[in-house]
């Protein structure tokens, strides 16, 4: 497993993080231990990626105290995957909800639910590094 820092992804992971995914987020809690959740990821391009969390909640707290993330994501086979390590370069508010809404339609083609008790934050990460892992027991 190669990690690479600071380089353009290869079409192939590209084309690999533009599905949607099952993906897992870390973030490190105040005390620096590390935090993991499962999460929605959308991929832009250019090395950056697009999350969204609650305003205020955990993940959003721990994200503005330290801007570094982790994220996997996950193949139809688990053992392929991808990882991701970041910084977020862009944390703001979505009054309209328009980010969350692309979120929820690249998971699941509707818009986010209105009745949620939700105010969607975004945030805009930039990779730094990442690596691929890919399954040695295809046939």
């Amino acid at each position: 497993m190669k990690v690479t820092e600071n380089e353009p992804l290869p079409d192939r992971v590209e084309q690999f993080l533009r599905a949607p995914r099952p993906a897992v987020i870390g973030t490190l809690r105040p005390d620096g231990s590390p935090s993991t959740v499962a999460t929605w990821y959308l991929w832009l391009g250019d090395n950056r990626l697009l999350l969204s969390m609650d305003e205020g909640g955990f993940r959003a707290r721990c994200v503005a105290r330290d801007r570094r993330i982790a994220l996997t994501v996950i193949g139809d086979d688990w053992y392929d995957h991808v990882s991701v390590r970041g910084k977020v370069v862009e944390l703001r508010d979505d009054p309209d909800w328009a980010d969350l809404d692309a979120l929820s339609q690249h998971y699941r083609g509707v818009p986010y639910p209105r009745d949620a008790d939700f105010s969607p934050l975004s945030a805009v990460v930039q990779v730094e590094g990442w690596h691929e892992f890919r399954s040695t027991t295809r046939t």
